[in-house]
């Protein structure tokens, strides 16, 4: 997979640097062809914007998941992050089964919630379908809270490292194959990743930025699902991500006017250092 071609499922917010404004570059900057599908498109994200625009895409991902298997396009692995709908979700799944290649990856960002809650536009029944959609996946990346929602399990503001191995556990129980589980701190300044693979359990801490800025989770997923098409393993991309994500971060801190994103693009040339090209 010397040239590996890879889709990737999420909205396009035109203006504030996430969802497939995000992908697409970094997973280029891998030395990834991305193909992308957007589920809608928006004027602006949604944090701190008002009055934007959207356009959902649902009932055009049938026709184009139908044109490509007529031209017999396959990918070699399929990213999906924010899906806004339940039938999205089955759309997905199809797209998974039909123009995945034999021995593809599946990788699933179940974009949902945060902070203990849902976003906005969900509700029971799309967990329920996420569910699905992620413990069929080869690959997950929730955080605390999306990992809480797929299992059933309380949500826990301060918790130790018994609480996320009880946590991790359910997530394999439930039918996650590997899990990268984001946002793990157990000091306030601290925060940091944990990958589960084969039965195996690490952990990469690294410094927590107090100021948060919207969009870094997309950027990380885009990032680690980089790496791991250059051949990276789950922990090593998980590292790598996680590394090119604070790089992000900070070079964005100390520009007020900056506050809907990172500039992610500055840190390009780090990123493509850190996959050896």
């Amino acid at each position: 997979m010397s040239y590996p071609k890879i889709l990737t499922i999420q909205d396009i917010s035109c203006v504030g640097q996430c969802s497939l404004t995000v992908a697409l570059p970094i997973l280029s900057a891998a030395g990834v062809e991305t193909c992308i599908l957007p589920s809608a498109v928006l004027s602006t994200h949604t944090a701190g914007f008002s009055g934007f625009t959207v356009r959902d895409l649902t009932e055009d991902i049938p026709a184009i998941a139908a044109h490509w298997r007529k031209e017999k396009i396959a990918f070699d692995a399929v990213y999906t992050g924010y899906l806004g709908s339940t039938e999205q979700i089955a759309f997905v799944k199809d797209i998974f089964g039909t123009l995945l290649r034999e021995g593809g990856l599946s990788i699933v960002d179940p974009a949902m919630a945060d902070n203990g809650k849902l976003y906005p536009a969900f509700d029971g029944a799309y967990v329920e379908a996420m569910k699905e959609l992620a413990f069929e996946a080869d690959i997950i990346l929730p955080n605390i809270t999306e990992a809480c929602f797929l299992t059933g399990m309380e949500y826990r503001e301060n918790y130790d490292e018994s609480y996320i191995a009880a946590l991790l556990d359910r997530l394999t129980a439930s039918g996650a194959k590997t899990i990268v589980l984001t946002g793990v701190g157990y000091a306030p300044d601290r925060t940091g990743v944990v990958v589960r693979e084969g039965g195996q359990t690490r952990y990469y801490e690294h410094r927590r930025i107090s100021k948060g800025c919207h969009g870094t989770g997309d950027v990380y997923a885009s990032a680690f699902v980089g790496a791991l098409m250059n051949g990276f393993s789950p922990y090593d991309a998980a590292v790598l991500a996680a590394d090119y994500t604070v790089g992000c971060i900070e070079v964005t801190q100390g520009d007020p006017e900056h506050w809907y994103g990172v500039k992610f693009e500055l840190e390009l040339p780090n990123f493509i250092r850190m996959l050896g090209k």
